[in-house]
């Protein structure tokens, strides 16, 4: 029997590559971090889920479905609000890696809600899928 699980994320969704920032170390080397918006859309995120996924890490195959409402009509790329999802949904602890996902149907940015931006995502556990 599959499990499915629905959480919703409230605020602006932000990705993580179109919001970069170049630092140094006191050697001069350059690195990326990750913009403050990211930093603390992330950090709500991380909240929100504390508060709505009670249960045990999912540590199997997954398809995860997203569903973006934006506050504008500039919509980012679907990809990379993907993989900000799946990165905040791992470090979470809601699943063991972003690795298993093996499905986003039905994902897309659905259109403008300049009230209520969010991301509601569905996860589904997957039957096990058979190599050969």
């Amino acid at each position: 029997m599959t499990k499915t699980k629905n959480l919703i994320l409230k605020g602006r969704p932000i990705t993580k590559k179109n919001s970069q920032r170049i630092a140094r170390t006191k050697n001069n080397r350059t690195f990326i971090i990750q913009s403050k918006q990211f930093l603390e859309y992330e950090k709500s995120c991380l909240w929100q889920l504390k508060g709505q996924y009670r249960g045990d890490m999912i540590t199997g195959q997954v398809s995860l479905k997203a569903l973006y409402w934006m506050p504008t009509k500039a919509f980012p790329d679907l990809a990379n609000l993907l993989e900000a999802t799946c990165d905040i949904l791992e470090k979470a602890k809601v699943i063991e890696n972003d690795k298993n996902i093996i499905s986003f149907d039905g994902s897309r940015i659905v259109g403008k809600d300049k009230d209520n931006p969010r991301v509601e995502i569905e996860l589904i556990e997957a039957l096990k899928i058979q190599s050969n």
